[in-house]
């Protein structure tokens, strides 16, 4: 059958020109892991920086790794993290369809027309269908196919086609070197000798990983592909594809991977957190986002805390690194920790409220005033249950920690100052934090001890600990006199 040149000309003709066009293209076959995120942020950060456009294309060509919902966590990921895009399933665009499988109808014709230009060939050896070049893309041993069909004419090969015998497409590699320019690791040569001449279209039609990527991102007008270091070993049979169509190379930019220790990548299968898992783990999505661009990438300057927005003036890929990033969950929870103490004691109020309802249940006490307590010594939002649980009950404790070397603090001690404190308190008639504090500095100053010494009992008959979010006058504030009294009564009777 002849080729419709015509056809190839209008979907030359849809493609955009003129401006910088990433794509973030994930296969939907689990969670968004941390590698997965750098790269989409680092992709956005590139059109952004650039004022171009960033697109989602979702790569499902790989049915048999497909996982339900996978889709709608990619899409949730991208939304809460701000990476938003201008072109993509949901949103539309010039060059659609942005899902691969809806794309199917392509492929074979570009293979067709990749034939016919001389780069790629008919293979009808048996077992093929199942061939694909992206367990190679992975670092897995490729076995290197010699077919005996490779230099037919076209008559023949559309001969056996007309007879219906079954075949898969495989890239043409002609004798020579490759070169190719990544922006991280510069100018790479290959002997065209070592590449495989690895299936391009299956026998069912579907095309392998490698040769969708080429067809899509030229027609989507991609001008710059992210993607880990380990598909360089596949970037110089992507160039072979651009030229054999005529079309220009997008710059590539392969990032070293994402570390769980210097020997080991991060990995589900070890139990590596997602995107998902760090924010359950009480880790705030601007922290998050903050952290992972850096695993690989250093602005200039000292400066490391930096918004979205300021990412976006700042970013050169040219200070992305070679080296391996190793992921280290001390530094991800001090970049959290600056996060929280920068929110709005308003934000982080209702942010904090879910985590303090969890062990706080009681209607009457206001968890805003709480999160006061906690914004400047939170870590992470799930340390928050088991910081605030007093509130909702008294624990057992034992009249040891009255003692406290520091304050000269002693059940005896204690005692005498809980019966003073208990019936202050209970005839103070305006409940606030300046007068419940000077009920206590004042006590003090009549005993002639430090403040401390009448504080440290109060606050351990109140919460039951030694280490608390907030301190006496804190907690008393929070829990009202009704409940703080009885909780001085509860003390006074244990050492009594």
């Amino acid at each position: 059958m002849a080729l419709d040149y015509q056809w190839f000309q209008s979907m030359e003709d849809r493609i955009p020109k003129g401006e910088v066009r990433t794509r973030f293209a994930p296969s939907p076959t689990g969670y968004m892991h941390v590698g997965n995120l750098r790269t989409a942020l680092y992709t956005w950060l590139i059109a952004r920086h650039a004022e171009g456009k960033f697109l989602l294309r979702i790569e499902d060509t790989d049915q048999a790794r497909l996982v339900e919902d996978a889709v709608d966590v990619i899409n949730r990921t991208l939304t809460e993290t701000g990476l938003d895009h201008d072109e993509g399933p949901d949103v539309g665009g010039p060059v659609g369809p942005y899902i691969q499988s809806e794309r199917r109808s392509l492929y074979a014709k570009y293979a067709d027309l990749l034939i016919e230009k001389g780069g790629a060939y008919r293979c009808f050896c048996q077992k093929n269908d199942g061939e694909s070049l992206h367990g190679a893309a992975l670092g897995k041993a490729a076995t290197k196919h010699e077919c005996p069909y490779r230099d037919l004419s076209k008559a023949e090969s559309d001969a056996l086609v007309a007879e219906g015998k079954p075949y898969v497409v495989r890239q043409k590699i002609q004798p020579g070197t490759t070169s190719f320019d990544d922006v991280i690791f510069g100018k790479i040569s290959v002997d065209n000798a070592d590449l495989d001449e690895g299936v391009l279209l299956k026998g069912d039609g579907l095309p392998t990983y490698n040769f969708a990527n080429v067809i899509d991102d030229h027609l989507m007008g991609i001008t710059h592909v992210v993607r880990g270091n380990e598909y360089l070993s596949s970037a110089p049979k992507y160039n072979l594809l651009y030229e054999a169509f005529g079309w220009d190379v997008p710059t590539y930019v392969h990032c070293s991977p994402v570390m769980r220790d210097a020997q080991h990548k991060m990995s589900k299968r070890h139990g590596d957190p997602s995107y998902e898992d760090l924010i359950k783990m009480g880790y705030l999505t601007p922290a998050v986002v903050n952290y992972v661009a850096l695993l690989g990438w250093s602005p200039e300057g000292e400066e490391e805390v930096f918004s979205l927005e300021d990412m976006v003036k700042i970013f050169d890929i040219k200070r992305i690194s070679k080296s391996p990033a190793i992921f280290n969950m001390a530094k991800l929870t001090y970049f959290n920790t600056v996060y929280i103490k920068a929110m709005s004691p308003e934000a982080f109020a209702a942010t904090a409220e879910p985590y303090i309802r969890q062990t706080v249940t009681n209607p009457a006490i206001d968890p805003a005033k709480i999160a006061t307590t906690l914004q400047q010594r939170c870590e992470r939002l799930t340390d928050i249950p088991a910081q605030v649980d007093f509130y909702d009950a008294l624990p057992e404790y034992d009249v040891e920690l009255y003692t406290n070397k520091k304050s000269k603090s002693t059940p005896e001690s204690s005692l005498e100052i809980l019966k003073m404190v208990s019936e202050r308190f209970a005839a103070l008639e305006a409940w606030e934090p300046e007068a419940i504090k000077t009920i206590m500095t004042d006590l003090a100053l009549e005993m002639g001890v430090k403040n401390a010494k009448v504080m440290w009992p109060v606050r351990i008959a109140m919460a039951g600990k030694t280490v608390t979010p907030g301190g006496a006058v804190e907690i008393a504030w929070i829990l009202g006199r009704e409940e703080t009294v009885a909780r001085l009564n509860k003390g006074i009777a244990l050492l009594s």
